[in-house]
């Protein structure tokens, strides 16, 4: 019996394979990304499937902005407006214990956000659907480590923000 020439096995092999590796990856994503949001609705106190997450990258720093799908949604509302005022106050402390919590890593940028806390300004304000911390430094780690942080939120909760400098 005459094997098939190494080249064209390996091709076949990953064109009966690769499909199914790239379905398990595209299920595993989905699963922690489920596990986020579950987290996410824990720590933050609002329904993650109810409200939407936007980060910004600008060049004096960033923003975070949640806000409701649902302008009648009042509930997710109100916790969006309390936790948003308290995650800025937490912050500005130097303390970022809460998105280590919800993303069950280490997230880029914070150490560095916390050593440099009193050269970086959060301002929480409220916004028609919901709330935004907007975040402002003129040190030039601080706004490093800062577009690491906003990058990461972007990547882990998805939400499609680009992952690059924009207008404020």
């Amino acid at each position: 019996m005459r094997l098939a020439h190494p080249i064209a096995l390996a091709a076949a092999i990953v064109a009966v394979i690769g499909p199914s590796t790239r379905a398990a990856q595209t299920a595993a994503a989905s699963h922690q990304h489920a596990d986020l949001d579950v987290r996410g609705a824990a720590v933050m106190g609002f329904d993650q499937a109810k409200t939407v997450h936007h980060f910004r990258l600008h060049a004096d720093g960033g923003s975070i902005e949640v806000a409701v799908k649902d302008p009648a949604d009042r509930a997710d509302l109100d916790a969006i407006r309390g936790h948003l005022p308290h995650i800025a106050q937490l912050f500005q402390q130097g303390r970022f214990d809460l998105p280590m919590l919800v993303h069950d890593t280490t997230v880029p940028g914070t150490a560095e956000l916390s050593r440099l806390a009193s050269v970086v300004r959060y301002t929480y304000v409220e916004t028609p659907a919901g709330g935004r911390v907007d975040i402002v430094s003129a040190n030039a780690e601080a706004l490093a480590a800062l577009h690491r942080f906003l990058a990461f939120q972007i990547a882990d909760h998805r939400t499609g923000d680009p992952p690059s400098i924009t207008p404020r």
